[in-house]
């Protein structure tokens, strides 16, 4: 009986013990995680940045030499071409908004009377004439109603003109933590087979393939489709005309990379345009931009998922998904954790079906 309770006591004690080691390594962790939280967003993006470029990377080691030269001179470039455009714009953007604001406290701004080809617009057209020429007769009170959603408005722009400084400082230091990645690519690359091996057994090397090739199909696709549709409508802006028709392109590319509608940029083109005149050339022109900015819908999910083991649709879903959980960074995280999820679906499927082929052997047997 004493053989018992002492075995009892032990098993008690060992329990004891295991759950305090446990604790223990639960707080280390806990802790460990909150300490790195508002860092992890930034190296995230920096993984990401580094797999997307480091073939081109590789590109260019092979035919200049000094990978270490080539990757600083990659990252200054980048990081000049993100600081100095958003210096600029918002800079300009804060002192035109002041500029607005005091000007519409004073009454100073003259407007020239519209066309009457405002009036031949599609649906709007009258409505657009009557507003445009009480705001050219008397702009103060045309606009005194709206005068909270003007300067609601202004604020807002003001505030995500904030938010994009912010987010291009992020992408700074995640273009700096990229290229400390690229540098030491070799104990990088290693550092992350032995996790996916200890993580994965045997298949670790097949996830970390996998990974690799989704961040780089999204980048691919997310880029590509932004390129396109900004190439495109500069074509359709040139022809027709438009002034400041590549500053409007490289916004419309800028707003697709982000995953904002092109049609925020390209609605006031079209309405400019009409504004001109409102004869065949201007409808075609509307209809041919309307597609451009519908056409992400149709390139995305041809662009996404190329030279990847894993259906486009479960690529385009994670996708899709992630940025709609995470925001943005969501659109490479979620489809890599989506592949993922599939990967080890698949994998568990295969196990089964070889389990059951190898007990109707044995039964045959």
């Amino acid at each position: 009986m004493s053989e018992k309770i002492k075995e009892r006591e032990e098993k008690v004690e060992l329990a004891i013990e295991i759950a305090i080691k446990v604790s223990m390594i639960a707080l280390v962790v806990y802790l460990s995680y909150l300490i790195a939280k508002p860092f992890m967003g930034i190296v995230v993006w920096g993984v990401i940045i580094a797999v997307a470029i480091s073939p081109l990377v590789t590109m260019l080691e092979k035919r200049f030499g000094n990978r270490k030269k080539i990757i600083i001179g990659i990252t200054i470039a980048v990081i000049a071409a993100l600081v100095l455009p958003t210096y600029a714009l918002s800079g300009k953007t804060f002192e035109s908004s002041q500029n607005i604001m005091h000007t519409l406290k004073e009454g100073n701004i003259t407007i020239p009377p519209p066309t009457e080809k405002v009036k031949e617009w599609p649906i709007i057209g009258k409505k657009a004439y009557a507003f445009w020429d009480n705001a050219s007769h008397n702009l103060r009170n045309t606009l005194a109603p709206f005068s909270n959603e003007i300067k609601s408005g202004i604020k807002s722009l003001l505030s995500s003109i904030g938010g994009l400084v912010g987010t291009v400082f992020m992408f700074i230091a995640s273009m700096i933590i990229a290229a400390v990645f690229l540098i030491g690519a070799e104990g990088s690359i290693k550092f992350y087979k032995d996790l996916s091996c200890r993580l994965m057994g045997e298949r670790g090397k097949e996830w970390v393939t996998l990974s690799t090739l989704t961040i780089r199909s999204v980048v691919n696709g997310v880029i590509g489709v932004a390129v396109i549709q900004s190439f495109f409508a500069l074509i359709g802006m040139g022809l027709m005309g438009v002034p400041l028709a590549m500053v409007w392109a490289v916004g419309i590319m800028f707003l697709t990379i982000i995953q904002v509608p092109a049609l925020l940029i390209i609605g006031p083109v079209i309405a400019y345009v009409f504004s001109q005149g409102s004869g065949t050339a201007e409808i075609v022109f509307a209809i041919y931009m309307v597609l451009v900015g519908a056409s992400d819908g149709v390139l995305k999910p041809i662009l996404m998922g190329r030279g990847v083991d894993v259906p486009m649709l479960v690529i385009l879903i994670g996708a899709i998904g992630g940025m709609m959980l995470m925001g943005m960074i969501g659109l490479f995280v979620g489809a890599v954790i989506f592949a993922l999820a599939y990967t080890l679906f698949g994998f568990w499927m295969n196990d089964m079906n070889d389990e059951e082929t190898t007990v109707s052997n044995e039964i045959s047997k």
